[in-house]
């Protein structure tokens, strides 16, 4: 096996070979980490809907406690909740995008490493990008239920 490692006495086209295989599968990495960036941006928007919803409905309930609102003024909690919502629907989609989009990079990078054009020795790690977006979106779906139904601490 170590008579199949390319070195700089190597034939240049096997250098040439093994510098493309290479960069491929760098180019892949770099996809890889383009797509969290892009899920992490989904991420940001979707949690600031989700924190400025959450609170416009904490502040209304606060407001009308107090007294200082009438609670004719039902206008305010649906904007909230509709910001919550929106929220969560761009998370679950950016989600399911995230999901779709690293399916198929994984089903490309195996068939160019089934055809022998990189080596795909490394594993695409765990997304932590993803963890964080399905723990967002655990948290947001317990506002929610807090707005809706008035269940939990706040």
């Amino acid at each position: 096996m170590a008579d199949d490692r390319v070195t700089s006495s190597s034939a240049p086209a096997a250098i040439s070979f093994e510098l493309a295989s290479r960069n491929t599968g760098l180019a892949f990495q770099r996809t890889r980490m383009a797509a969290d960036r892009t899920l992490m941006a989904v991420i940001r928007t979707s949690l600031s809907l989700l924190s400025f919803g959450f609170t416009i409905s904490q502040i209304y309930q606060k407001l009308v406690a107090s007294k200082v609102l009438n609670e004719d003024a039902d206008t305010i909690p649906h904007f909230g909740l509709a910001l919550v919502v929106v929220g969560i629907l761009m998370l679950v989609l950016g989600i399911m995008y995230h999901a779709q989009f690293m399916l198929e990079l994984r089903r490309s990078r195996q068939q160019i490493t089934e055809d022998g054009l990189i080596h795909g020795k490394s594993k695409f790690p765990p997304s932590l990008t993803v963890i964080t977006a399905v723990v967002l979106l655990a948290i947001s779906i317990a506002a929610i239920v807090n707005m809706l139904f008035h269940i939990g601490p706040l």
